[in-house]
């Protein structure tokens, strides 16, 4: 069960869908798991005790009930903390709860590519993963260490990519270094997405998937203009919008173990 194995675009929960559920908790993955989809997105950091937990922020003061930074506490007192309730989970946690599933993982710091590596380091996990939202080199030896995880353009590549397609110039060769590009829809207010980027990915054999898309209209103009996926909070909208398009690919049973 290798990632986007199957044909057409991907619909994917943006940190199991942020709008739904407590971002980044089992229950956020589950819930979007229970409307059928396939795709889960999520990010990782590094415990003190150099364990991968499926968290954003560099602190856990924002969206938790405890304080400081992820790296200075251990898996086992991060369990303790809660997150709307829910407590935080260990990737490894993730990725065997929800075993018929494929993870787009951000991988939020250098430290944790080798973390990374070893939670993933059966074939038949890594094949369920993309990472992304790290550097070229940083990817490249996340590629070399388990070979057969996927992965999205790095930042140098990416922002090539990017630039290319608003400045109407030919795509180089070299910027196909991974199988997706994990493109933000704005940065700000500041649109990065322009509907060219497509055909320029595309010639390279590079899918596009887009990010962090909440509002149908939205996801519509996307996929006419023809990307791969889209990454979105609002899994529940996102799902009505394909199944509108009969683009949908229901999980079916039996996701979560």
């Amino acid at each position: 069960m290798a990632y986007a194995t199957h044909s057409g675009p991907i619909a994917i929960a943006h940190r199991g869908g942020a709008a739904l559920a407590p971002e980044n908790t089992l229950a956020a993955f589950g819930r979007a798991v229970a409307l059928g989809l396939r795709y889960l997105e999520t990010d990782v950091r590094l415990t003190r005790d150099e364990q991968l937990v499926c968290f954003h922020d560099a602190t856990i003061d924002r969206v938790s009930d405890g304080r400081g930074p992820v790296g200075r506490h251990t898996a086992e007192e991060l369990r303790a903390v809660r997150v709307g309730g829910e407590p935080i989970c260990t990737l490894a946690e993730a990725l065997a709860a929800f075993p018929r599933t494929r993870f787009t993982i951000d991988v939020k710091e250098p430290a944790a590519v080798d973390a990374l590596a070893a939670v993933i380091r059966d074939p038949a996990v890594a094949r369920r993963v993309c990472a992304a939202g790290a550097w070229d080199g940083q990817l490249a030896r996340l590629r070399e260490l388990a070979p057969d995880v996927h992965t999205a353009l790095g930042w140098r590549t990416l922002t090539t990519l990017v630039g290319c397609s608003r400045a109407r110039v030919r795509v180089p060769q070299w910027v196909r270094r991974a199988a997706y590009a994990h493109v933000p829809v704005r940065l700000g207010r500041l649109p990065v997405f322009a509907d060219r980027l497509v055909p320029g990915a595309h010639a390279h054999g590079i899918k596009v998937i887009v990010w962090t898309v909440d509002d149908p209209p939205t996801m519509h103009r996307l996929l006419d203009a023809g990307v791969d996926g889209i990454i979105s909070d609002r899994p529940d909208l996102l799902r009505e919008v394909f199944l509108s398009r009969g683009l949908w690919h229901p999980m079916g049973e039996g996701a979560r173990a």
